[in-house]
C-alpha cells in the first residue's frame, strides 16, 4: 500500500467531494481525518457556475463545513488580475459568477470591454451570446478562459464543460485565450501562496488526469487521482501523467498517510 508524503493539499469539489448534488460515501470523514491530523488544506475547483460564496453555500447544504475564504476558483483568479490591471470585461457565464467579479470591483458590461470572460453558462450558451463574444473579440478583446476543461459528471452523466466554447472562439478569432483556471500554473500558485506551503510539500487530489494531477506535477507538487466523477481509466495512459497515487475514492486517503 503507497503512503503520500504531503503535509498540506489542495482538493478539488466536483467529482471529488461530491457528484451532482451527492456527496461520495466517506468524503466528509476524509476530511475530518485530515483536520484531526494537522493537514492544512484548500479547495481549488475548476467550477464557474456559481461564485465562491455560493459554493461555499452548497457544500454547506450537503454537510461540508468549507468556508468561501477556503474556495479557490478561476473567476477569484481571474476578478484579481483585472482588477489590478483596472480593465472591464464581457461576461459569458452562469449569472451568479457575477458577484465576484463585483466583489473585487471590476466592472462587467455589455460593450466597450477589455476582455470576454468565459466559464461554463450552462443553458447561457446561446449563440446570441457567443457570437456577440465573437465579434468583441475580432474588435480587439482578448479571450480570458476560466478553465478549459472538456466535461464534467452531471446528474445525466458527462456534461459539456466551458473548454469547448473557449475552443470555438478561439477557432472563430484565430486568437489564443489566457487561461487562469487549473491546469494554470498560476492558479495553482495563488491557492499555495494562501496556504502557506510549497509546492514540494504539498499534494492535489482530484477527478482529472490532466487539469488536478497534471497541472499540480508541472509546479512541484504531487498528484493524487481519484476514481470518481469524471474519471476513466482510458483516458489516463494516452496522458502520459503518472499519479503519484490512485484511489478509488477521496474515502481511502486516510489510509495512505
Amino acid at each position: 500500500m503507497g503512503t503520500i508524503d504531503a503535509e498540506a493539499f489542495l482538493i478539488d469539489l466536483d467529482g471529488v467531494l461530491y457528484v451532482d448534488k451527492t456527496p461520495i460515501p466517506g468524503a466528509k470523514e476524509a476530511l475530518a481525518q485530515l483536520e484531526e491530523r494537522g493537514y492544512r488544506r484548500r479547495f481549488v475547483s475548476n467550477t464557474t457556475s456559481k461564485s465562491r460564496r455560493g459554493l461555499a453555500g452548497f457544500l454547506g447544504a450537503l454537510g461540508f463545513e468549507i468556508s468561501a475564504e477556503e474556495i479557490f476558483t478561476p473567476a477569484v483568479a481571474a476578478a484579481g488580475r483585472l482588477r489590478s490591471r483596472n480593465e472591464r470585461c464581457f461576461l459569458v457565464a452562469g449569472p451568479s459568477l457575477r458577484e465576484d467579479f463585483d466583489e473585487a470591483g471590476v466592472g462587467v458590461a455589455e460593450e466597450g470591454v477589455d476582455c470576454v470572460v468565459v466559464g461554463d453558462a450552462e443553458a447561457d450558451f446561446t449563440y446570441d451570446r457567443l457570437n456577440r463574444a465573437f465579434r468583441m473579440v475580432m474588435e480587439g478583446s482578448r479571450i480570458i478562459a476560466l478553465e478549459k476543461d472538456r466535461y464534467w459528471m452531471g446528474a445525466g452523466g458527462l456534461t459539456l464543460a466551458a473548454g469547448p466554447f473557449v475552443a470555438a472562439l478561439e477557432y472563430a478569432s484565430g486568437r489564443k485565450a489566457e487561461l487562469v483556471g487549473k491546469p494554470s500554473p498560476d492558479f495553482f500558485a495563488l491557492a499555495l501562496r494562501d496556504l502557506g506551503a510549497s509546492p514540494e510539500e504539498a499534494a492535489m487530489i482530484g477527478d482529472d488526469i490532466n487539469s488536478d494531477v497534471g497541472g499540480a506535477k508541472n509546479v512541484g507538487m504531487k498528484g493524487i487521482l481519484v476514481r470518481t466523477g469524471k474519471y476513466r481509466e482510458e483516458a489516463v495512459a494516452p496522458s502520459g501523467i503518472s499519479p503519484d497515487l490512485i484511489l478509488g475514492s477521496i474515502a481511502e486517503l486516510g489510509d495512505h498517510l
